[in-house]
């Protein structure tokens, strides 16, 4: 049974999300499709390729994940199918596939498969459904397109570190406002080495690493590693980009003493 996840920045108010979904169980009628979130930003590619890095492999091995955000094609972002550590990705080169899988090894082709429509607004119900039932019924990657030796590289801002500090920024905000950094918990460790610390956003510090939400007060900050391995900052039940006035990009620094 395939199962097949769809992303996208489409919102829920339009007829978007139900024609794809309409194209595939035409083309499969026995698929599962799951929808891992509609509500990207328009065009906001981080966010969409931090949520699927951080779920695309709790899904079985063979599913087929379908990005549909910044969608259009152009000469230096083409449509590609890639498979990479057992799974499928269909959609754009918009950098998104480089955000997802770093440094991991995968195999990737253009998708030169002609769309049954003549019109070239909607290339995941009209071109990425059609690649995806080929990938179901076991058609090789020759059929689907080229080999795409090198897919875009996008360059991220990385923490610095001196001898005292680590400076990293704000990569997320989740929709309940807490702020997740650049800062990884084996960066922190190996920097602090045993000693204390201030973490410093904005005007605010904290001196503490938790383990949960719930170790401080309402509505106290709290600073924790997150499951997806980064350095987080909450507010217990409160808004943390808000109230702490911090958005994407944001600077957040440790300072150890």
């Amino acid at each position: 049974m395939a199962i097949i996840t769809l992303t996208s920045d489409w919102g829920q108010a339009d007829y978007y999300v139900a024609a794809v979904k309409g194209a595939i169980f035409s083309a499969l009628p026995d698929a599962t499709v799951i929808d891992i979130t509609h509500n990207i930003e328009p065009w906001d590619i981080a966010s969409a390729a931090f949520i699927i890095r951080n779920c695309y492999k709790n899904f079985p091995e063979g599913t087929i994940h379908i990005i549909a955000v910044e969608t259009e094609e152009s000469a230096d972002k083409p449509h590609i199918a890639l498979k990479a550590d057992g799974h499928y990705f269909i959609g754009t080169d918009n950098d998104i596939f480089s955000l997802i899988l770093g440094d991991m090894p995968y195999e990737a082709v253009t998708i030169e498969v002609v769309q049954d429509s003549d019109f070239f607004t909607f290339t995941t119900r009209d071109r990425f459904v059609k690649v995806a039932a080929m990938i179901v019924k076991g058609l090789p990657f020759s059929e689907i397109g080229k080999p795409y030796p090198q897919i875009r590289k996008c360059v991220t801002f990385q923490p610095t570190i001196d001898g005292n500090s680590i400076h990293g920024i704000v990569t997320f905000v989740d929709s309940y406002e807490n702020i997740v950094t650049n800062i990884t918990k084996e960066l922190f460790d190996k920097v602090r080495n045993g000693r204390n610390f201030d973490i410093r956003i904005g005007k605010y510090s904290i001196d503490k690493v938790c383990l949960s939400y719930t170790e401080v007060p309402i509505p106290d900050i709290v600073a924790l590693f997150g499951t997806h391995g980064f350095l987080e900052i909450a507010i217990n039940h409160g808004k943390a980009a808000s109230l702490l006035g911090l958005s994407r990009d944001s600077s957040v620094d440790i300072i150890f003493r």
